[in-house]
Protein backbone atom coordinates (compact mmCIF):
# COMPACT_ATOMS: atom_id res chain seq x y z
CA UNK A 1 0.00 0.00 0.00
CA UNK A 2 1.35 3.44 -0.98
CA UNK A 3 2.27 5.56 2.04
CA UNK A 4 -0.07 8.60 2.02
CA UNK A 5 2.64 10.91 3.36
CA UNK A 6 5.86 10.15 1.52
CA UNK A 7 7.62 8.10 -1.09
CA UNK A 8 11.00 9.50 0.01
CA UNK A 9 12.42 11.39 2.97
CA UNK A 10 13.58 14.98 2.62
CA UNK A 11 17.21 13.86 2.62
CA UNK A 12 16.94 11.06 0.04
CA UNK A 13 16.52 12.60 -3.42
CA UNK A 14 19.48 12.83 -5.82
CA UNK A 15 20.10 13.39 -9.54
CA UNK A 16 19.17 9.74 -10.15
CA UNK A 17 15.60 10.59 -9.10
CA UNK A 18 15.18 13.23 -11.84
CA UNK A 19 11.75 13.11 -13.59
CA UNK A 20 10.26 10.91 -10.84
CA UNK A 21 6.93 11.91 -9.27
CA UNK A 22 7.50 11.93 -5.52
CA UNK A 23 5.60 12.64 -2.31
CA UNK A 24 7.40 14.37 0.58
CA UNK A 25 6.20 15.38 4.05
CA UNK A 26 7.85 17.61 6.61
CA UNK A 27 8.04 21.01 8.24
CA UNK A 28 8.23 24.29 6.32
CA UNK A 29 11.78 25.28 7.21
CA UNK A 30 12.17 28.41 5.07
CA UNK A 31 10.25 30.29 2.35
CA UNK A 32 11.62 32.59 -0.34
CA UNK A 33 9.38 34.62 -2.64
CA UNK A 34 11.02 35.33 -6.03
CA UNK A 35 8.05 37.00 -7.64
CA UNK A 36 6.74 34.40 -10.10
CA UNK A 37 8.19 31.57 -8.02
CA UNK A 38 7.88 30.61 -4.35
CA UNK A 39 10.59 28.37 -2.91
CA UNK A 40 9.87 26.20 0.13
CA UNK A 41 12.60 24.34 1.98
CA UNK A 42 10.91 21.24 3.36
CA UNK A 43 12.60 19.59 6.38
CA UNK A 44 12.24 16.27 8.14
CA UNK A 45 14.51 14.19 10.41
CA UNK A 46 16.66 13.16 7.44
CA UNK A 47 17.36 16.45 5.67
CA UNK A 48 15.99 19.33 3.58
CA UNK A 49 14.63 19.37 0.04
CA UNK A 50 14.00 22.56 -1.92
CA UNK A 51 10.51 22.65 -3.42
CA UNK A 52 9.21 25.27 -5.86
CA UNK A 53 5.76 26.40 -6.98
CA UNK A 54 4.82 29.09 -9.51
CA UNK A 55 1.98 31.60 -9.47
CA UNK A 56 -0.01 29.66 -12.08
CA UNK A 57 -0.51 26.73 -9.70
CA UNK A 58 -3.95 26.41 -8.05
CA UNK A 59 -2.04 25.68 -4.83
CA UNK A 60 0.03 28.88 -4.94
CA UNK A 61 -2.20 30.90 -2.56
CA UNK A 62 -2.18 27.98 -0.12
CA UNK A 63 1.60 27.78 -0.30
CA UNK A 64 1.92 31.55 0.13
CA UNK A 65 -0.20 31.53 3.31
CA UNK A 66 1.57 28.67 5.07
CA UNK A 67 3.53 29.79 8.14
CA UNK A 68 7.00 28.46 8.97
CA UNK A 69 7.03 25.13 10.87
CA UNK A 70 3.65 24.10 9.53
CA UNK A 71 3.59 20.43 8.49
CA UNK A 72 2.74 19.80 4.84
CA UNK A 73 2.76 17.06 2.22
CA UNK A 74 3.79 17.93 -1.34
CA UNK A 75 3.51 15.90 -4.52
CA UNK A 76 5.69 16.89 -7.44
CA UNK A 77 8.31 16.12 -10.05
CA UNK A 78 12.04 15.97 -9.36
CA UNK A 79 14.07 18.24 -11.64
CA UNK A 80 17.77 19.03 -11.89
CA UNK A 81 18.81 22.47 -10.71
CA UNK A 82 20.79 24.66 -13.05
CA UNK A 83 24.53 24.82 -12.25
CA UNK A 84 24.23 28.37 -10.93
CA UNK A 85 21.41 27.45 -8.52
CA UNK A 86 22.80 24.12 -7.26
CA UNK A 87 23.72 24.07 -3.56
CA UNK A 88 26.83 22.02 -2.79
CA UNK A 89 26.23 22.42 0.96
CA UNK A 90 23.05 20.33 0.84
CA UNK A 91 22.94 16.59 0.18
CA UNK A 92 19.88 17.24 -2.00
CA UNK A 93 21.37 20.42 -3.47
CA UNK A 94 21.49 19.25 -7.11
CA UNK A 95 17.72 18.78 -7.41
CA UNK A 96 14.44 20.42 -6.50
CA UNK A 97 10.81 19.31 -6.52
CA UNK A 98 8.31 21.20 -8.70
CA UNK A 99 5.12 21.12 -6.65
CA UNK A 100 1.90 19.83 -8.23
CA UNK A 101 -0.12 19.43 -5.02
CA UNK A 102 0.09 20.63 -1.41
CA UNK A 103 -1.77 19.23 1.59
CA UNK A 104 -1.52 21.03 4.92
CA UNK A 105 -1.30 18.42 7.68
CA UNK A 106 -0.93 20.87 10.59
CA UNK A 107 -0.72 24.66 10.75
CA UNK A 108 1.79 26.34 13.03
CA UNK A 109 1.10 29.41 15.16
CA UNK A 110 3.53 32.32 15.40
CA UNK A 111 6.81 30.89 16.69
CA UNK A 112 8.26 31.87 20.10
CA UNK A 113 11.74 31.03 18.75
CA UNK A 114 13.14 30.65 15.26
CA UNK A 115 13.91 27.09 14.24
CA UNK A 116 15.83 28.01 11.06
CA UNK A 117 18.27 30.22 12.92
CA UNK A 118 21.26 29.75 15.23
CA UNK A 119 20.33 32.92 17.11
CA UNK A 120 20.52 32.74 20.90
CA UNK A 121 17.31 32.64 22.88
CA UNK A 122 16.76 32.81 26.66
CA UNK A 123 17.02 29.49 28.52
CA UNK A 124 13.46 29.88 29.77
CA UNK A 125 12.12 30.17 26.21
CA UNK A 126 14.22 27.28 24.92
CA UNK A 127 13.16 24.90 27.69
CA UNK A 128 9.49 25.91 27.73
CA UNK A 129 9.32 25.21 23.99
CA UNK A 130 11.93 22.45 23.96
CA UNK A 131 10.10 20.58 21.18
CA UNK A 132 10.83 23.58 18.93
CA UNK A 133 14.38 23.98 20.23
CA UNK A 134 15.07 20.33 19.34
CA UNK A 135 14.02 21.00 15.73
CA UNK A 136 17.02 23.31 15.31
CA UNK A 137 19.84 21.80 13.28
CA UNK A 138 22.51 21.81 15.99
CA UNK A 139 20.23 20.46 18.71
CA UNK A 140 18.83 17.80 16.40
CA UNK A 141 22.36 16.69 15.52
CA UNK A 142 23.33 16.57 19.22
CA UNK A 143 20.42 14.26 20.03
CA UNK A 144 21.30 11.98 17.11
CA UNK A 145 24.92 11.94 18.31
CA UNK A 146 23.78 10.97 21.81
CA UNK A 147 21.75 8.06 20.47
CA UNK A 148 24.63 6.86 18.29
CA UNK A 149 27.14 7.09 21.14
CA UNK A 150 24.90 5.05 23.46
CA UNK A 151 24.35 2.44 20.75
CA UNK A 152 28.11 2.22 20.18
CA UNK A 153 28.86 1.91 23.90
CA UNK A 154 26.24 -0.81 24.29
CA UNK A 155 27.61 -2.78 21.33
CA UNK A 156 31.19 -2.55 22.58
CA UNK A 157 30.23 -3.78 26.06
CA UNK A 158 28.23 -6.70 24.69
CA UNK A 159 31.15 -7.62 22.41
CA UNK A 160 33.33 -7.90 25.54
CA UNK A 161 30.94 -10.39 27.08
CA UNK A 162 29.03 -8.03 29.39
CA UNK A 163 25.35 -8.78 30.06
CA UNK A 164 22.85 -5.91 30.28
CA UNK A 165 20.61 -5.85 33.35
CA UNK A 166 18.14 -3.29 34.70
CA UNK A 167 18.31 -2.50 38.40
CA UNK A 168 15.49 -1.04 40.57
CA UNK A 169 14.46 2.59 40.37
CA UNK A 170 12.60 2.46 43.71
CA UNK A 171 15.13 1.49 46.34
CA UNK A 172 16.48 2.49 49.77
CA UNK A 173 18.49 5.56 50.70
CA UNK A 174 22.27 5.10 50.47
CA UNK A 175 25.22 7.31 51.50
CA UNK A 176 26.50 8.10 47.99
CA UNK A 177 27.51 11.63 48.95
CA UNK A 178 24.55 13.57 47.54
CA UNK A 179 20.97 14.24 48.61
CA UNK A 180 18.39 11.57 47.74
CA UNK A 181 15.10 12.05 45.96
CA UNK A 182 12.56 10.42 48.29
CA UNK A 183 9.31 8.71 47.25
CA UNK A 184 6.64 8.25 49.95
CA UNK A 185 5.11 4.79 50.30
CA UNK A 186 1.31 4.46 50.17
CA UNK A 187 1.35 0.96 51.66
CA UNK A 188 3.78 1.74 54.48
CA UNK A 189 2.79 5.06 56.06
CA UNK A 190 5.73 7.21 57.13
CA UNK A 191 8.25 5.20 55.13
CA UNK A 192 10.00 6.23 51.92
CA UNK A 193 11.70 4.77 48.90
CA UNK A 194 14.68 6.59 47.39
CA UNK A 195 15.54 7.00 43.73
CA UNK A 196 19.03 5.52 43.18
CA UNK A 197 21.97 7.90 43.15
CA UNK A 198 23.68 5.01 41.35
CA UNK A 199 22.98 1.25 41.05
CA UNK A 200 25.94 0.62 43.36
CA UNK A 201 24.58 -2.06 45.68
CA UNK A 202 22.58 -3.85 43.01
CA UNK A 203 25.47 -4.21 40.60
CA UNK A 204 27.60 -5.64 43.39
CA UNK A 205 24.81 -8.06 44.27
CA UNK A 206 24.76 -9.19 40.64
CA UNK A 207 28.41 -10.12 41.02
CA UNK A 208 27.61 -12.05 44.18
CA UNK A 209 24.86 -13.76 42.17
CA UNK A 210 27.53 -15.06 39.80
CA UNK A 211 26.91 -13.12 36.58
CA UNK A 212 30.59 -12.10 36.19
CA UNK A 213 30.13 -9.10 33.85
CA UNK A 214 27.23 -6.64 34.08
CA UNK A 215 26.43 -3.30 32.46
CA UNK A 216 23.52 -0.97 31.86
CA UNK A 217 22.84 2.55 30.61
CA UNK A 218 21.71 3.53 34.08
CA UNK A 219 19.58 6.50 35.16
CA UNK A 220 20.84 8.11 38.37
CA UNK A 221 19.04 10.65 40.56
CA UNK A 222 20.61 13.24 42.84
CA UNK A 223 18.90 16.21 44.42
CA UNK A 224 21.73 18.67 43.98
CA UNK A 225 22.34 22.04 42.37
CA UNK A 226 22.99 22.30 38.65
CA UNK A 227 26.41 22.91 37.15
CA UNK A 228 27.58 23.19 33.56
CA UNK A 229 28.71 19.55 33.63
CA UNK A 230 25.97 18.20 35.91
CA UNK A 231 22.22 18.28 35.36
CA UNK A 232 19.98 18.84 38.35
CA UNK A 233 17.89 15.81 39.14
CA UNK A 234 18.97 13.03 36.84
CA UNK A 235 21.78 11.83 34.60
CA UNK A 236 22.83 8.65 32.83
CA UNK A 237 25.97 6.57 33.12
CA UNK A 238 27.50 3.48 31.53
CA UNK A 239 27.44 1.43 34.70
CA UNK A 240 29.49 -1.77 34.70
CA UNK A 241 30.92 -4.32 37.14
CA UNK A 242 33.22 -7.35 36.82
CA UNK A 243 34.16 -10.29 39.04
CA UNK A 244 37.61 -11.71 39.85
CA UNK A 245 39.39 -8.59 38.61
CA UNK A 246 42.16 -6.27 39.65
CA UNK A 247 42.18 -2.54 39.08
CA UNK A 248 44.17 -3.04 35.85
CA UNK A 249 41.58 -5.55 34.58
CA UNK A 250 38.87 -2.90 34.95
CA UNK A 251 41.05 -0.38 33.11
CA UNK A 252 41.68 -2.87 30.30
CA UNK A 253 37.92 -3.32 29.86
CA UNK A 254 36.90 0.35 29.69
CA UNK A 255 39.95 1.97 28.03
CA UNK A 256 39.36 0.56 24.54
CA UNK A 257 35.64 1.32 24.75
CA UNK A 258 36.23 5.01 25.46
CA UNK A 259 39.16 5.22 23.04
CA UNK A 260 37.13 3.75 20.17
CA UNK A 261 34.04 5.88 20.87
CA UNK A 262 36.09 9.09 20.93
CA UNK A 263 37.88 8.09 17.71
CA UNK A 264 34.55 7.14 16.10
CA UNK A 265 32.66 10.30 17.02
CA UNK A 266 35.49 12.77 17.66
CA UNK A 267 35.35 14.40 14.21
CA UNK A 268 39.04 13.85 13.54
CA UNK A 269 40.38 15.02 16.91
CA UNK A 270 43.32 12.98 18.16
CA UNK A 271 42.95 10.66 21.16
CA UNK A 272 45.98 9.69 23.26
CA UNK A 273 46.97 6.09 22.64
CA UNK A 274 46.38 3.18 25.01
CA UNK A 275 47.08 2.61 27.79
CA UNK A 276 45.94 5.92 29.25
CA UNK A 277 48.37 7.45 31.80
CA UNK A 278 47.88 6.39 35.44
CA UNK A 279 48.45 9.38 37.72
CA UNK A 280 48.36 8.96 41.53
CA UNK A 281 46.03 11.41 43.27
CA UNK A 282 48.85 13.01 45.28
CA UNK A 283 50.92 13.54 42.12
CA UNK A 284 47.96 15.03 40.29
CA UNK A 285 47.26 17.49 43.10
CA UNK A 286 50.92 18.54 43.14
CA UNK A 287 51.55 18.81 39.39
CA UNK A 288 48.14 20.08 38.26
CA UNK A 289 46.44 21.39 41.41
CA UNK A 290 43.38 19.23 40.77
CA UNK A 291 42.29 15.61 40.52
CA UNK A 292 40.72 16.47 37.14
CA UNK A 293 43.78 17.57 35.14
CA UNK A 294 43.50 18.87 31.60
CA UNK A 295 46.52 17.23 29.99
CA UNK A 296 46.20 19.41 26.89
CA UNK A 297 47.79 22.08 29.09
CA UNK A 298 51.59 21.51 29.15
CA UNK A 299 52.18 23.54 32.33
CA UNK A 300 53.35 21.56 35.38
CA UNK A 301 53.25 22.91 38.93
CA UNK A 302 56.30 22.37 41.17
CA UNK A 303 56.78 22.25 44.92
CA UNK A 304 59.43 24.89 45.66
CA UNK A 305 58.90 25.12 49.41
CA UNK A 306 62.59 24.32 50.08
CA UNK A 307 63.70 27.20 47.85
CA UNK A 308 62.02 29.65 50.21
CA UNK A 309 62.52 27.80 53.50
CA UNK A 310 64.75 30.02 55.68
CA UNK A 311 65.14 32.56 52.85
CA UNK A 312 65.23 36.34 53.18
CA UNK A 313 61.73 36.54 51.75
CA UNK A 314 60.05 36.73 55.14
CA UNK A 315 56.46 36.54 53.89
CA UNK A 316 57.03 33.02 52.54
CA UNK A 317 59.65 31.79 55.01
CA UNK A 318 57.48 32.64 58.03
CA UNK A 319 54.42 31.03 56.43
CA UNK A 320 56.47 27.87 55.78
CA UNK A 321 57.42 27.74 59.48
CA UNK A 322 53.67 27.71 60.19
CA UNK A 323 52.96 24.79 57.86
CA UNK A 324 52.51 26.50 54.50
CA UNK A 325 53.90 25.25 51.19
CA UNK A 326 54.99 27.12 48.06
CA UNK A 327 53.84 26.07 44.61
CA UNK A 328 55.40 27.41 41.39
CA UNK A 329 53.51 27.75 38.11
CA UNK A 330 55.67 28.42 35.03
CA UNK A 331 54.65 31.01 32.46
CA UNK A 332 56.78 30.28 29.37
CA UNK A 333 57.95 33.10 27.07
CA UNK A 334 56.36 35.86 29.16
CA UNK A 335 59.50 37.62 30.41
CA UNK A 336 59.04 40.34 27.80
CA UNK A 337 55.36 40.80 28.61
CA UNK A 338 54.26 44.23 29.83
CA UNK A 339 53.83 44.84 33.55
CA UNK A 340 50.07 44.83 32.99
CA UNK A 341 50.18 41.07 32.29
CA UNK A 342 51.58 40.38 35.77
CA UNK A 343 49.28 42.92 37.40
CA UNK A 344 46.33 41.27 35.70
CA UNK A 345 47.31 37.87 37.10
CA UNK A 346 47.60 39.39 40.58
CA UNK A 347 44.17 41.00 40.26
CA UNK A 348 42.74 37.66 39.17
CA UNK A 349 44.29 35.92 42.22
CA UNK A 350 42.72 38.50 44.53
CA UNK A 351 39.34 37.77 42.90
CA UNK A 352 39.87 34.13 43.96
CA UNK A 353 40.28 35.28 47.56
CA UNK A 354 44.10 35.16 47.64
CA UNK A 355 46.49 37.95 48.55
CA UNK A 356 48.01 37.84 45.07
CA UNK A 357 50.68 35.92 43.16
CA UNK A 358 54.41 36.45 43.63
CA UNK A 359 56.52 36.09 40.50
CA UNK A 360 60.02 36.08 39.09
CA UNK A 361 60.95 36.98 35.52
CA UNK A 362 64.03 35.37 33.96
CA UNK A 363 65.27 37.92 31.40
CA UNK A 364 68.63 38.29 29.66
CA UNK A 365 69.79 40.46 32.56
CA UNK A 366 68.97 37.69 35.03
CA UNK A 367 66.17 37.17 37.57
CA UNK A 368 63.88 40.14 38.11
CA UNK A 369 60.61 40.84 39.86
CA UNK A 370 59.46 41.64 43.40
CA UNK A 371 60.77 38.37 44.87
CA UNK A 372 64.02 37.84 42.94
CA UNK A 373 66.13 40.12 45.15
CA UNK A 374 65.39 37.96 48.20
CA UNK A 375 66.87 34.79 46.67
CA UNK A 376 70.60 34.18 46.39
CA UNK A 377 72.16 32.46 43.37
CA UNK A 378 72.02 28.97 44.91
CA UNK A 379 68.33 29.31 45.65
CA UNK A 380 67.65 30.65 42.15
CA UNK A 381 69.51 27.74 40.56
CA UNK A 382 67.47 25.32 42.66
CA UNK A 383 64.32 27.12 41.52
CA UNK A 384 65.31 26.79 37.85
CA UNK A 385 66.03 23.09 38.29
CA UNK A 386 62.72 22.36 40.03
CA UNK A 387 60.53 24.37 37.66
CA UNK A 388 62.38 23.90 34.38
CA UNK A 389 62.11 27.59 33.52
CA UNK A 390 64.75 29.20 31.34
CA UNK A 391 65.61 32.53 29.78
CA UNK A 392 62.51 34.36 28.57
CA UNK A 393 60.18 32.61 31.01
CA UNK A 394 58.47 33.78 34.18
CA UNK A 395 57.20 31.82 37.16
CA UNK A 396 54.33 32.60 39.55
CA UNK A 397 54.15 31.50 43.19
CA UNK A 398 51.37 30.51 45.58
CA UNK A 399 52.09 30.23 49.30
CA UNK A 400 49.47 28.80 51.67
CA UNK A 401 48.36 25.66 53.48
CA UNK A 402 48.51 22.61 51.22
CA UNK A 403 44.87 22.36 50.14
CA UNK A 404 44.51 26.09 49.54
CA UNK A 405 47.82 26.28 47.67
CA UNK A 406 46.95 23.28 45.51
CA UNK A 407 43.61 24.75 44.50
CA UNK A 408 44.90 28.24 43.66
CA UNK A 409 47.94 26.87 41.82
CA UNK A 410 45.64 24.62 39.78
CA UNK A 411 43.39 27.54 38.90
CA UNK A 412 46.43 29.65 37.99
CA UNK A 413 47.73 26.84 35.75
CA UNK A 414 44.39 26.75 33.94
CA UNK A 415 44.28 30.53 33.67
CA UNK A 416 47.79 30.76 32.24
CA UNK A 417 47.16 27.90 29.83
CA UNK A 418 44.17 29.77 28.43
CA UNK A 419 45.74 33.26 28.52
CA UNK A 420 48.88 32.07 26.73
CA UNK A 421 46.93 29.84 24.30
CA UNK A 422 48.93 26.78 25.33
CA UNK A 423 46.19 24.13 25.19
CA UNK A 424 46.69 21.46 22.57
CA UNK A 425 44.14 21.89 19.78
CA UNK A 426 41.76 19.25 18.44
CA UNK A 427 42.71 16.64 21.00
CA UNK A 428 41.14 14.41 23.64
CA UNK A 429 43.63 13.64 26.42
CA UNK A 430 42.60 10.90 28.86
CA UNK A 431 44.15 9.75 32.11
CA UNK A 432 43.29 7.61 35.13
CA UNK A 433 43.61 9.22 38.55
CA UNK A 434 44.44 6.42 41.03
CA UNK A 435 45.33 5.91 44.70
CA UNK A 436 42.71 8.23 46.19
CA UNK A 437 42.74 8.70 49.96
CA UNK A 438 40.19 6.42 51.57
CA UNK A 439 39.22 9.04 54.17
CA UNK A 440 39.34 12.77 54.76
CA UNK A 441 38.81 14.96 57.80
CA UNK A 442 35.68 17.12 57.86
CA UNK A 443 36.70 20.33 59.62
CA UNK A 444 33.09 21.39 60.07
CA UNK A 445 31.85 18.14 61.61
CA UNK A 446 35.21 17.43 63.29
CA UNK A 447 35.18 13.83 62.18
CA UNK A 448 36.72 11.45 59.65
CA UNK A 449 34.55 10.60 56.66
CA UNK A 450 34.85 8.77 53.36
CA UNK A 451 36.57 10.88 50.74
CA UNK A 452 35.38 9.10 47.60
CA UNK A 453 33.45 5.82 47.52
CA UNK A 454 32.47 4.11 50.79
CA UNK A 455 32.27 0.68 49.15
CA UNK A 456 35.91 0.66 48.02
CA UNK A 457 38.57 -1.84 49.06
CA UNK A 458 41.28 -0.14 51.15
CA UNK A 459 44.82 -0.77 50.02
CA UNK A 460 46.35 -3.00 52.69
CA UNK A 461 43.00 -4.52 53.63
CA UNK A 462 41.95 -5.07 57.24
CA UNK A 463 45.48 -4.66 58.54
CA UNK A 464 45.64 -1.12 57.16
CA UNK A 465 42.30 -0.24 58.74
CA UNK A 466 43.42 -1.56 62.13
CA UNK A 467 47.00 -0.25 62.23
CA UNK A 468 47.34 2.85 60.00
CA UNK A 469 46.35 6.45 60.49
CA UNK A 470 43.03 6.52 58.58
CA UNK A 471 44.09 9.64 56.68
CA UNK A 472 47.12 7.75 55.31
CA UNK A 473 45.08 4.83 53.91
CA UNK A 474 44.65 4.75 50.14
CA UNK A 475 41.76 3.06 48.37
CA UNK A 476 41.54 1.05 45.19
CA UNK A 477 39.59 3.96 43.75
CA UNK A 478 40.03 5.65 40.39
CA UNK A 479 38.60 8.30 38.11
CA UNK A 480 38.81 8.68 34.35
CA UNK A 481 39.43 12.27 33.28
CA UNK A 482 39.36 13.75 29.77
CA UNK A 483 40.34 17.35 28.98
CA UNK A 484 39.79 18.39 32.59
CA UNK A 485 36.35 16.75 32.84
CA UNK A 486 35.76 13.83 35.17
CA UNK A 487 34.04 11.18 33.06
CA UNK A 488 34.02 8.32 35.47
CA UNK A 489 34.52 7.08 39.01
CA UNK A 490 35.13 3.49 39.99
CA UNK A 491 36.73 1.15 42.48
CA UNK A 492 37.65 -2.35 43.43
CA UNK A 493 34.95 -3.15 45.98
CA UNK A 494 35.13 -4.07 49.62
CA UNK A 495 33.53 -7.54 49.49
CA UNK A 496 34.40 -8.79 53.00
CA UNK A 497 31.76 -8.16 55.73
CA UNK A 498 34.19 -7.67 58.63
CA UNK A 499 36.35 -5.35 56.53
CA UNK A 500 33.34 -3.35 55.35
CA UNK A 501 32.04 -2.90 58.91
CA UNK A 502 35.48 -1.74 60.08
CA UNK A 503 35.77 0.72 57.18
CA UNK A 504 32.41 2.28 58.04
CA UNK A 505 33.06 2.45 61.79
CA UNK A 506 36.15 4.56 61.08
CA UNK A 507 33.80 6.96 59.26
CA UNK A 508 31.68 7.22 62.44
CA UNK A 509 29.01 4.62 61.60
CA UNK A 510 27.99 2.17 64.30
CA UNK A 511 27.95 -1.52 63.44
CA UNK A 512 24.19 -1.45 63.92
CA UNK A 513 23.84 1.36 61.36
CA UNK A 514 25.97 -0.53 58.85
CA UNK A 515 24.01 -3.74 59.42
CA UNK A 516 20.72 -1.84 58.98
CA UNK A 517 21.59 0.35 55.99
CA UNK A 518 23.41 -2.35 54.03
CA UNK A 519 21.60 -5.42 55.29
CA UNK A 520 21.10 -6.87 51.82
CA UNK A 521 24.68 -6.42 50.76
CA UNK A 522 26.22 -7.71 54.00
CA UNK A 523 23.92 -10.71 53.96
CA UNK A 524 25.00 -11.49 50.41
CA UNK A 525 28.69 -11.10 51.26
CA UNK A 526 28.27 -13.63 54.08
CA UNK A 527 27.28 -16.28 51.54
CA UNK A 528 30.41 -16.02 49.40
CA UNK A 529 31.30 -12.92 47.38
CA UNK A 530 33.89 -12.76 44.58
CA UNK A 531 36.47 -9.98 44.49
CA UNK A 532 34.94 -7.48 42.08
CA UNK A 533 35.16 -3.95 40.77
CA UNK A 534 33.83 -1.61 38.13
CA UNK A 535 33.19 1.97 37.13
CA UNK A 536 30.53 4.20 35.60
CA UNK A 537 31.47 6.66 32.82
CA UNK A 538 28.93 9.48 32.51
CA UNK A 539 26.98 9.37 29.25
CA UNK A 540 26.04 13.05 29.41
CA UNK A 541 29.61 14.22 29.87
CA UNK A 542 30.92 11.93 27.12
CA UNK A 543 28.42 13.35 24.65
CA UNK A 544 29.09 16.91 25.85
CA UNK A 545 32.79 16.53 25.04
CA UNK A 546 32.14 14.88 21.68
CA UNK A 547 29.60 17.54 20.70
CA UNK A 548 32.02 20.26 21.90
CA UNK A 549 29.27 21.82 23.98
CA UNK A 550 29.94 23.84 27.15
CA UNK A 551 26.73 22.80 28.93
CA UNK A 552 24.90 19.51 29.45
CA UNK A 553 21.65 21.25 28.56
CA UNK A 554 22.75 21.11 24.92
CA UNK A 555 22.95 17.30 24.78
CA UNK A 556 19.97 16.28 26.96
CA UNK A 557 16.60 16.07 25.24
CA UNK A 558 14.45 17.48 28.05
CA UNK A 559 16.65 19.05 30.75
CA UNK A 560 15.52 21.03 33.74
CA UNK A 561 16.49 24.63 34.41
CA UNK A 562 19.29 25.65 36.74
CA UNK A 563 16.58 25.83 39.43
CA UNK A 564 15.54 22.20 38.80
CA UNK A 565 12.27 23.12 37.08
CA UNK A 566 10.79 21.46 34.01
CA UNK A 567 9.13 24.39 32.25
CA UNK A 568 7.70 22.19 29.50
CA UNK A 569 5.50 19.96 31.69
CA UNK A 570 5.40 22.21 34.75
CA UNK A 571 7.36 20.21 37.31
CA UNK A 572 7.63 20.27 40.26
CA UNK A 573 3.92 20.90 40.79
CA UNK A 574 1.26 20.81 43.46
CA UNK A 575 -0.67 17.56 43.85
CA UNK A 576 -4.30 16.96 44.64
CA UNK A 577 -5.31 16.74 48.35
CA UNK A 578 -6.60 13.20 47.84
CA UNK A 579 -3.17 12.11 46.61
CA UNK A 580 -1.55 13.45 49.77
CA UNK A 581 -4.19 11.72 51.85
CA UNK A 582 -3.44 8.37 50.18
CA UNK A 583 0.22 8.83 51.05
CA UNK A 584 -0.50 9.93 54.63
CA UNK A 585 1.32 13.21 53.97
CA UNK A 586 0.69 16.82 54.88
CA UNK A 587 2.44 19.75 53.20
CA UNK A 588 4.06 22.13 55.70
CA UNK A 589 5.46 25.12 53.85
CA UNK A 590 8.33 27.20 55.28
CA UNK A 591 7.20 30.45 56.92
CA UNK A 592 6.91 33.41 54.59
CA UNK A 593 9.12 36.34 55.54
CA UNK A 594 7.04 39.47 56.03
CA UNK A 595 8.32 42.73 54.51
CA UNK A 596 9.99 45.09 56.98
CA UNK A 597 8.42 48.45 57.63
Amino acid sequence: MLNPYRTHTCGALRLGNTKEIVRLSGWVHRKRDHGQLLFIDLRDHYGITQCVIDTESPYFREAESIKLESVITVVGRVVERTPETANSHMATGEIEVVIDEITVQSRADILPLQVNSNAEFPEETRLKYRFLDLRREKMHANMVLRSQVIASLRKKMINQGFLEFQTPILTASSPEGARDYLVPSRLYPGKFYALPQAPQQFKQLLMVAGFDKYFQIAPCFRDEDARADRSPGEFYQLDFEMSFVTQEDVFAAIEPVLYEVFVEFGTGKTVNSLPFPRIPYAESMLKYGTDKPDLRNPLVISDVTDVFRGSDFGLFSKAIENGAVVRAIPAPSTAASPRSFFDKMNDWAREQGAGGLGYIVLSQEGAKGPIAKFLDEDRLQKLYTLTGIQGGDAVFFVCDKVKVAEKLAGLARTRLGEELDLLEKNAFRFCFIVDFPMYEYDEEKKQIQFSHNPFSMPQGGLEALETQDPLSILGYQYDIVCNGTELCSGAIRNHLPELMIKAFTIADYTQEEVETQFAGMLSAFRFGAPPHGGAAPGIDRIVMLLADEPNLREIVAFPMTQKAEDLLVGAPADVRPEQLKELHLKVVLPPTKLPIG
